[in-house]
């Protein structure tokens, strides 16, 4: 079989692990055409909410950086653009693949697709390596990186891929093979119009001032800015449940 040198590498940088909960704030892809870089894509994503200092202390990302950034739909119209039907490659490509999924299916899209995962590939080939994470083998393979910006690594995960297909493709050509992304996910039901008012209400009563739909906080009643009307019905009960437990406690009865 051949080795696929055709593919779209993809990496994204998000607000946590969890593709329920969190939310992209970048999308980085480069297309290659037999093994070599043809374009790339990269793009801020606003996730409507302020982003956690973990987070931020991680990628380098700051509010200022996504806060004016095109939401997800718009984003994700443009990178489903650039990859079109292209096999996708990345390192521990599940977790791209499920947020971008999960991004599709809330705007009503289909997104099915066959990846091929360098994190898989280093674990039939390098397993007298003490990590197979993609800064450990970026290092170990000498390849430049500045981890944790999504076009960066997607670079280095193409850039590592080529390294592996060199050096074990004649070995066994299985690990390399494109198979099927099976990611299972719900579309979100957006915040319902009595949800909105309930929080702008309660917002209020905490002393929380508002510009557009951003709220800021002025007392340590929720702790970070956001974007109300993005909010998934879920998301909103959460918050709702968060704020009434705060007010419970700082007024009692």
């Amino acid at each position: 079989m051949d080795i696929p040198m055709n593919y779209v590498a993809l990496d994204i940088e998000t607000t946590g692990l969890n593709p329920k909960y969190d939310k992209i704030i970048e999308i980085g892809a480069v297309r290659v055409r037999n093994g070599k870089i043809e374009d790339t894509f990269s793009s801020f994503v606003n996730p409507a909410k302020s982003l956690p200092p973990r987070i931020v202390e991680l990628t380098g990302i700051q509010d200022a950086d996504v806060c004016k950034a095109p939401y997800i739909d718009e984003v994700l119209d443009a990178f489903l653009s650039f990859a079109g039907e292209d096999v996708l490659l990345g390192h521990n490509l599940i977790f791209d693949y499920s947020f971008v999924k999960k991004a599709a299916v809330n705007c009503k899209k289909s997104y099915e697709r066959t990846g091929v995962d360098t994190l898989r590939i280093a674990k039939c080939f390098l397993n007298d390596l003490e990590s197979r994470s993609l800064g450990f083998l970026c290092e170990h393979f000498q390849i430049a990186l500045n981890a944790h910006r999504a076009l960066n690594d997607a670079i280095a995960a193409h850039t590592l891929y080529q390294i592996l297909a060199k050096q074990y493709g004649s070995v066994e050509t299985k690990p390399f093979q494109p198979r099927q992304l099976v990611y299972h996910v719900k579309k979100e039901t957006p915040i319902t119009p009595k949800q909105l008012e309930l929080l702008l209400k309660l917002t209020v009563q905490y002393h929380l001032h508002r510009e557009g739909y951003i709220l800021f906080p002025v007392v340590n009643v929720i702790d970070e800015a956001v974007d109300l009307e993005k909010l998934s019905k879920n998301e909103a009960s959460r918050l709702i449940d968060k704020l009434l437990s705060n007010f419970r406690r700082l007024y009692p009865s």
